[in-house]
């Protein structure tokens, strides 16, 4: 029997025996339960970008200012963007200007898998970063996995429908060596951004206050990405390396005020970065982990409306990140693991007055886990240092320093009541903290260096139930007849030390960074899932979330208008349905969205609403076998009832659209 090499990746196993592959993915057993969505339901999905498919988790808000290239964000059990760590293949995607990841530059073109983990990922092995967030979502991109004596694979495809969209990509894959693998992808987005809305608004009292029909302006885009990955596999290790290229020109439409919805505003961007790991196990007992990565992002805005202020800034920012993680297994039930980060950032603008800031990071976390029969536990504890300098506006002074630094908790812990059932009872606490961002504390004229860090404390308690029925029919993927998944936690959040913009003095048109917020959160994540295999090749899937979320702004109890609401674009009820009916080949999917009411501020008044929403999508999707290579093709029909929406205030969202996919691999 030959093992191959890519046997050393943890995540796929092959091994070949007599010109036959059997591919099988390790699941590893953790603490906390995680959502994921694979590649093949990636597909089934019509989603454009990582933060499309996140719709589809449950405890998740997304922030979508509409089209293609708008901005999105994402919030998880309300805790704020700011409190999400969003990692590709392993590593901290950093933010230090704002803090804010923009989720729709990530396309699902390449991506393997997506997974969300409250909390944070109770793995052993991993660098600290990983243990400093509220939530985590890991985006893991593609690895070359190759045929029996086929050395390369190829994929092209486009992507064309709506708003004059036109995607064209490119995949290759080449196995330099039985060790060494070679990935290069490559995609370009074109789109108009133009789409038909329809906006009204009330009054308090419930009369019409105004009506806008039109055509969606200045919300083009074209996007180039760019990445290529080496993948090197050994008898006891694995090491990877990435560089990736992302430029983009995209028109920012404004807000829709009555009639006045024309903008001239432009944002163009640029991200790099070259990024690397290195896993190797020593003996049985010590593997260590060394990651290492260099970004270097460009960002100029233009808003050449004189009427207010005009505006043309460039911002670039650098970032250095190096790791060493390592873990001792002391016994086959007990690991140690320690994990040190460091972290340099810089922030360069044109702006007057800039202050031209710089960070050092220090984080060092210490972390134990307890594997034995029914009951799994992990504990670890943060130290986080972080020392900024800056130049003060006054060219007479000298550099400025901010120090900080903080000690963060964090216990997990998984039971299982019956051995022989797949029934897990599980709860966690974990408390964190997010420095504030440059603009935050040093932004001209707004930013404020007092500023203390934000806070949370996480509560949690949960369930998860999963059986399966087996049996002999002989087209049932491994005998599998059908799989229940239920899922259901409780959380209790808080959130101290909030940062808010507060106006600075009486002036509407000056405002100031305060720590004046608190926010308690109590909410249900509930999921259910079906798979069921029928004869002749024939599946059905339905899968559910849904979420509960009470959070209040309890900042100020003399503020009655404020005192209790519900925080900004949180709505009390969400949920999703994902159903997909597939035969060989062909498979017909299905996808439901409901968001409850929110409101655009803690004052829950009936001025401040944003009506409910709800959206049907549905995809046809086909793979046709050819002599050489297959051909998957998808049509997509989006917001199937033409629901007028909006997901941000005066930002509405498009109405109903399709889409064509073709996709040819060989």
């Amino acid at each position: 029997m030959h093992v191959s090499a890519s046997e050393a990746e943890t995540d796929s196993v092959i091994h070949e025996l007599d010109e036959l592959d059997v591919v099988a993915r390790v699941q590893p057993r953790t603490v906390m339960p995680v959502q994921k969505l694979d590649g093949q339901q990636l597909q089934q999905m019509s989603a454009m970008s990582v933060a499309d498919a996140l719709h589809y988790f449950a405890g998740v808000q997304i922030k979508d200012y509409g089209g293609v290239g708008g901005l999105k964000t994402v919030d998880v059990r309300s805790l704020g963007s700011h409190h999400l760590g969003v990692f590709y293949d392993g590593i901290e995607v950093g933010n230090a200007q704002n803090g804010v990841v923009d989720l729709g530059k990530f396309s699902l073109e390449n991506i393997e898998e997506i997974s969300l983990y409250n909390g944070q990922k109770t793995e052993e092995l991993q660098p600290a970063k990983d243990y400093g967030s509220s939530g985590t979502l890991y985006i893991r991109s593609r690895k070359p996995v190759f045929a029996p004596h086929k050395p390369y694979n190829v994929m092209v495809g486009i992507k064309a429908g709506a708003f004059g969209l036109v995607n064209p990509s490119l995949l290759y894959e080449q196995k330099l060596s039985e060790s060494v693998h070679l990935s290069v992808n490559a995609e370009y987005t074109y789109a108009t951004g133009r789409y038909h809305f329809d906006v009204h608004h009330q009054n308090p009292d419930g009369t019409l206050a105004w009506d806008t029909t039109g055509i969606r302006q200045n919300g083009d885009i074209q996007a180039l990405r760019a990445e290529v990955g080496l993948f090197g596999y050994m008898q006891s290790g694995k090491w990877h390396v990435k560089g990736y290229y992302y430029q983009s020109e995209k028109g920012i439409p404004r807000a829709i005020v009555r009639n006045a919805w024309t903008s001239d505003q432009r944002q163009w961007d640029r991200n790099a970065f070259c990024q690397g790991a290195f896993e190797y196990r020593i003996g049985k007992r010590w593997s260590t982990l060394v990651s290492a990565k260099y970004a270097n992002d460009k960002m100029r805005y233009l808003n050449p409306d004189t009427t207010l202020v005009y505006v043309d800034n460039t911002f670039i920012q650098q970032e250095v990140y190096g790791s060493w993680a390592n873990q001792v297994k002391l016994f086959d039930w007990w690991n140690l693991s320690l994990s040190a980060d460091y972290i340099f950032n810089t922030l360069d603008a044109d702006m007057k007055n800039f202050v031209y800031p710089r960070r050092n990071t220090e984080l060092i976390a210490a972390a134990t886990s307890f594997h034995y029969k029914w009951i799994d536990a992990q504990a670890s504890v943060l130290g986080t240092l972080v020392q900024d300098r800056y130049s003060p506006q006054s060219a007479a002074r000298s550099p400025m320093s901010v120090h900080k630094q903080k000690v963060t908790p964090a216990v997990f812990v998984s039971y299982q009541p019956l051995l022989q059932e797949q029934w897990f009872i599980r709860g966690f606490y974990k408390q964190t903290y997010r420095m504030p961002t440059f603009n935050d504390l040093y932004y001209t004229d707004i930013g404020n260096i007092h500023l203390e860090p934000e806070e949370t404390h996480q509560y949690d308690v949960g369930m998860e139930y999963e059986c399966t029925a087996k049996g002999l029919m002989q087209n049932a993927a491994d005998n599998v007849l059908c799989r229940i998944l239920l899922k259901a936690d409780g959380y209790y959040n808080q959130v101290k030390n909030k940062i808010i913009a507060v106006p600075k003095g009486n002036s509407q048109y000056r405002w100031m960074m305060m720590n004046l917020g608190y926010v308690e959160i109590i909410g249900v994540d509930a999921q259910a899932g079906v798979d069921v295999h029928f004869a002749h090749d024939v599946v059905w899937q339905v899968h559910g979330t849904y979420t509960y979320q009470l959070a209040q702004d309890k900042t100020d109890p003399t503020n009655l208008l404020t005192y209790g609401g519900q925080i900004a674009y949180v709505p009390r009820h969400a949920g999703t349905v994902r159903t997909m009916v597939g035969w060989k080949g062909l498979s017909w999917n299905y996808c439901f969205s409901y968001v409850g009411t929110r409101y655009t501020s803690s004052a829950n008044t009936l001025a401040n609403q944003v009506p409910a929403w709800l959206q049907h999508d549905m995809s046809l999707c086909y793979e046709w076998q050819l002599p050489v290579g297959v051909l998957r093709t998808t049509v997509e029909c989006n917001n199937l009832a033409n629901a007028h929406y909006e997901i941000i205030r005066n930002y509405p969202m498009p109405g109903f659209n399709g889409k064509v996919v073709i996709q040819y691999s060989f």
